[in-house]
């Protein structure tokens, strides 16, 4: 009997139909059935949730279904799952979540290779920007990562034994904030935790109806606030004291203080939910700040987000209503150079700024050899009638770019970094800015793996001086054209383009965009010298490029070509089969959505002679040519006199 490797740990209540759609995911592995285990544990639902739970269960030799009173959060049902655990680890997933395909098979391993206590799988989700944290697999790390911080759901892969040993569980009943407690706990002990970014082991969607977003979040009875004092204190029991910005407790903390306190403060909260109600929700963030939080994590805060903290501890209500409508108005505008094929990638360069609402750029102001935060950004905003000091201007600052599947929501990241600089404007005027090289090998893209068919969307992630956005990579000139030339990619053509909206997106394997005359016009005036073949120009080939199949109609009849990749890479050539069922002449040969002919076919008695440019007007020689083409001996000389 193989032992089990991997126990899978699903709390529901009042799950419905997607309990049916996450149960495939988790039936469906690459790891073999009697190698793991599904524990479903129904937190006492009273919808038709625990029938659909047996049905799956009686259908599955592998999946236990147990039981308990309804108590109102997570934390309850996964404790009681930990409690009928077999397994070397355990996985927690969500009941309206669904897992890749070989997901447990590559945690297991990435863990076993690494003596791993925490697995992070890569996570895909429709409802947060990618991580970082996922850019690069990781063999081992400890919470000295502060990037982990990041990923604080529970939905990883723990050892069950290191689990035992430190007795970690989940806060029980109605606890909100039970996921922050159990995985943090579980960072200061972990001695080894290992990152898998290259295969998407988890898909965290959001429910059509809403059900899976957190609700009731500052309802009194689930404690919001006192629960963050715990994990605070957790956090700062688990790691040593200091002043300075940089160390390790202040950088931890630093996610709670941005996420849970200064969202309180900030737009788009403050601006959207009714002032008096977030009048008492800003009040309570700031109770908690002045009583549990270092000032050196306040001080360690870049420029915007360490006046919102400032505005916080004088409980300025109206200041930061005031700051949040300016910064709200901040717009990312991104600066793509000329998009080119070199060596398989696609290559731009990048740059990336902030502006105003004006529409100008956010600048810093040096004066007394030191910098001041743009004036018109923070005018009327109390306390900074003489300025805002910007002591360091790249304060956990940087940028990135990230291409997403459309199709299955995937985020990747191209090669190459983006650099944070300061440039200069003049009058004692700079701006803080982003810039690189965009870097896409549409061949390795995927975690080392080819990109799947479909379109994907290039983004970039950006913060700057505290201000944070996700903006499409864009172009202001171009919507719905082309960006590049066309790729033929292992067998698939890349087609780089410009969406409606203006964003740079690449179509792998024809998904949408289809290969014409927009993309790939054909040469006007070439007649092949009587090959079977036409070369097209402006079609890059990868220098592993195989044949791409295409779809083309020569006449009225539909069939397939290939387009074959030159030897020098900077062109391909259109094959057409040898057999044509058409009359004998002169035919338009067109791709998908052509407005014309691309090439002529010349057939005679339905063999191919030779394949025309466009322009191409055969002589009288050549049409007498034609005429005997199909005779044995005629093309004998025409091979030994090499035409």
């Amino acid at each position: 009997m193989p032992r089990v490797k991997v126990s899978v740990i699903v709390p529901v209540y009042n799950t419905g139909k997607y309990v049916d759609e996450c149960a495939p995911s988790l039936l469906g592995q690459s790891l073999p059935a009697d190698e793991y285990e599904v524990i479903y544990v129904d937190d006492g639902s009273t919808d038709d949730t625990l029938s659909r739970l047996e049905k799956i269960a009686a259908g599955a030799p592998n999946v236990q279904v147990h039981t308990q009173p309804n108590s109102g959060w997570p934390g309850a049902p996964r404790n009681l799952g930990m409690k009928h655990a077999k397994g070397e680890y355990i996985q927690f997933v969500d009941h309206d979540d669904t897992l890749g395909p070989e997901a447990l098979e590559r945690l297991y391993e990435h863990a076993k290779r690494n003596d791993a206590d925490i697995v992070l799988g890569k996570m895909s989700s429709t409802m947060v920007r990618p991580r970082r944290l996922f850019r690069h697999t990781v063999d081992a790390c400890t919470i000295e990562n502060d990037e982990l911080t990041q990923s604080m759901s529970p939905h990883k892969m723990f050892r069950r034994a290191f689990i035992e040993e430190h007795g970690l569980r989940f806060p029980e009943g109605p606890w909100i904030l039970e996921d922050l407690a159990f995985v943090s706990a579980a960072y200061l002990k972990a001695e080894r935790i290992s990152i898998l970014a290259d295969y998407p082991v988890y898909y965290w969607m959001k429910r059509d109806d809403g059900g899976n977003n957190t609700q009731h979040r500052f309802n009194p009875r689930h404690g919001f606030w006192p629960n963050t004092r715990t994990v605070v204190r957790q956090i700062k029991d688990g790691t040593p004291a200091s002043d300075d910005i940089d160390a390790l407790q202040n950088r931890l903390l630093h996610r709670l203080y941005h996420v849970e306190i200064l969202s309180r403060t900030r737009e788009p909260e403050i601006l959207r939910e009714d002032p008096a109600e977030q009048r008492q929700r800003f009040e309570a963030a700031r109770e908690v700040a002045v009583e549990e939080f270092p000032a050196a994590v306040r001080e360690g805060l870049p420029a915007v987000s360490r006046l919102r903290a400032e505005l916080l501890e004088r409980g300025d209500f109206d200041g930061a209503v005031t700051l949040a409508e300016r910064v709200r108005e901040v717009k990312v505008r991104t600066e793509v150079g000329e998009l080119r094929w070199e060596d398989g990638l696609l290559v731009a360069d990048v740059t990336l700024d902030l502006l105003r609402g004006d529409g100008e750029p956010l600048v810093l102001v040096e004066r007394d050899g030191k910098q001041w935060l743009d004036p018109e950004l923070i005018a009327g905003v109390p306390g900074t009638e003489d300025g805002w000091e910007v002591p360091d201007p790249f304060r956990r600052a940087y940028a990135e770019l990230v291409v997403k599947d459309r199709d299955r929501e995937d985020w990747w990241y191209p090669e190459g970094d983006l650099e944070v600089r300061l440039r200069p404007l003049g009058d004692g005027r700079s701006q803080v800015i982003a810039s690189g090289q965009l870097r896409l090998d549409p061949e390795k893209l995927a975690g080392g793996r080819p990109l799947e068919r479909g379109v994907h969307d290039v983004w970039a992630y950006v913060q700057l001086l505290g201000v944070d956005r996700m903006v499409r990579v864009t172009s202001d000139s171009s919507t719905g054209t082309p960006a590049a030339a066309p790729a033929l990619t292992e067998g698939r053509l890349a087609l780089p383009y410009w969406t409606i909206k203006g964003q740079l997106a690449l179509d792998v394997d024809q998904r949408l965009r289809k290969l014409g005359p927009d993309t790939a016009p054909a040469a006007a005036r070439n007649t092949a010298r009587g090959r079977r073949s036409l070369p097209l120009p402006y079609i890059v080939t990868t220098p592993t490029a195989a044949p791409a199949r295409v779809k083309v109609t020569v006449a009225t009849l539909s069939v397939q070509a290939d387009l074959l990749p030159t030897p020098e890479g900077s062109t391909a050539y259109l094959r057409l089969p040898t057999r044509l069922e058409l009359p004998s002449g002169r035919h338009p040969v067109s791709l998908p959505k052509t407005a014309g002919p691309i090439a002529y076919a010349v057939v005679r008695n339905g063999t191919l002679l030779r394949v025309e440019g466009p322009a191409y007007e055969a002589g009288a020689g050549r049409r007498l040519l034609d005429t005997v083409a199909d005779n044995r001996q005629v093309r004998r000389a025409r091979r030994l006199l090499g035409r």
